[in-house]
């Protein structure tokens, strides 16, 4: 196979859903504009240079319905040629679309990828506006179509990772991100607009927007003030809104292309992405993963847990993320795991996860001067998903 190399890796901030500063700009607004702004952003890289798009959403329906990878890619002004696609892994459909653009080069049917992944948790709620679970397979095996924060809830009691234990896990989330913001460490971030609508003195409404600079879900807070609120998924339980991931809107894009066409553009890579693993587990207790894949992608490298600088695990809640990070034993390391917090702090916009992710821990091994980057996460339904990334 070829050298596929990436040459460019960015995103937009994330913002709360419905709540948040992006509440009234579409996702095929976030979308496209990142995928603009990853092209101009890499130096003598030109739109009529991209092949093809793959975009990560995991719920492609209403307005990110359709084909959201083609449709974003011609808002964005990229010529007719550039085809696109949408992929849908859910919790892992960015990091997906970034497999599948790197296979592409590697397999020489594209010289220059783009993997990318959209969200909007505000226009499309978590399982889609009109869920229809199979009437008898759901009868029979429930769990496939429970709620998340159940299986959150599932982990939490099976492996004994106590309310205390996920509370001083997301206070510490929301204070390593509360420093990044104050420091302005967030280099992957693109400012964005943020369109919203002003009722105008005739009843019509103006379309205006803003610039977005930051992840507008940080809120810092003791392990004792999370302490305090009420639990969301069961009565007795231990997960909270506190202590679980942002329902968030984002977009990234990562752009992968070949060898031989960064020498003739004269492309400077950054990095590759050196193997991806996604294994199946019990539906019930999703969250658990991560423990699975990461070793399955370490296996596949020839590396071990110590050969990794950064490690960006998705914080879909944290007992999920508690009880992955004891079972890998990764205790010892947890300077590099999510140093600048992660989706309790930062918000978990599902299909562009991955995506977001990958921007985020290829900023962080510069940051570190690491050379290795691991980024995983949980999926609904019951598996996990892994990604080795190499940073030149």
């Amino acid at each position: 196979m070829r050298d596929a190399y990436i040459v460019q890796s960015v995103r937009t901030p994330g913002c709360k859903q419905k709540r948040g500063q992006f509440n009234q700009t579409r996702p095929e607004e976030l979308a496209s504009f990142i995928m603009k702004e990853a092209v101009e952003r890499t130096p003598n890289l030109k739109p009529e240079d991209l092949d093809d798009v793959m975009l990560g959403c995991a719920f492609p329906e209403a307005e990110q319905g359709l084909n959201l990878g083609r449709i974003a890619n011609q808002m964005a002004g990229f010529p007719e040629k550039v085809s696109g696609a949408v992929v849908n892994r859910f919790c892992a459909s960015g990091l997906e679309a970034i497999a599948l653009a790197s296979a592409r080069v590697q397999m020489g049917w594209s010289e220059v990828c783009m993997g990318a992944g959209c969200e909007s948790m505000t226009f499309v709620p978590m399982g889609g506006n009109v869920p229809r679970p199979h009437p008898e397979y759901s009868k029979t095996n429930p769990e496939n179509y429970i709620s998340m924060g159940v299986t959150a809830e599932n982990v939490a009691n099976r492996y004994n990772v106590s309310r205390e234990d996920q509370d001083k896990f997301a206070a510490d989330s929301q204070a390593k991100a509360a420093a990044a913001k104050e420091a302005d460490n967030f280099p992957e971030i693109v400012p964005t607009p943020a369109y919203y609508y002003v009722e105008q003195a005739d009843g019509t409404y103006k379309k205006e927007s803003k610039i977005v600079k930051y992840d507008d879900g940080i809120r810092p807070s003791t392990p004792e003030q999370l302490g305090k609120l009420r639990t969301v998924f069961a009565a007795a339980g231990s997960v909270t809104a506190g202590n679980a991931s942002q329902t968030t809107d984002g977009a990234a894009a990562t752009i992968i292309a070949s060898k031989e066409k960064c020498d003739e553009l004269g492309l400077t890579p950054i990095g590759r992405l050196v193997t991806y693993a996604t294994v199946g587990c019990k539906s019930d207790e999703m969250g658990v993963g991560p423990k699975y894949a990461i070793p399955a992608a370490l296996k596949t490298a020839g590396l071990t847990i110590d050969d990794i600088d950064i490690w960006e695990i998705n914080e879909a809640f944290a007992s999920q993320a508690l009880h992955c990070i004891r079972e890998l034993d990764l205790e010892k390391y947890m300077d590099r795991i999510n140093i600048k917090g992660g989706a309790i702090a930062l918000g978990h916009p599902l299909g562009c996860t991955g995506a977001k992710l990958t921007a985020t821990m290829f900023a962080n091994l510069k940051q570190v001067d690491g050379k290795y980057g691991v980024v995983s996460m949980c999926i609904g339904g019951g598996m996990g998903a892994a990604a080795i990334f190499e940073r030149f």
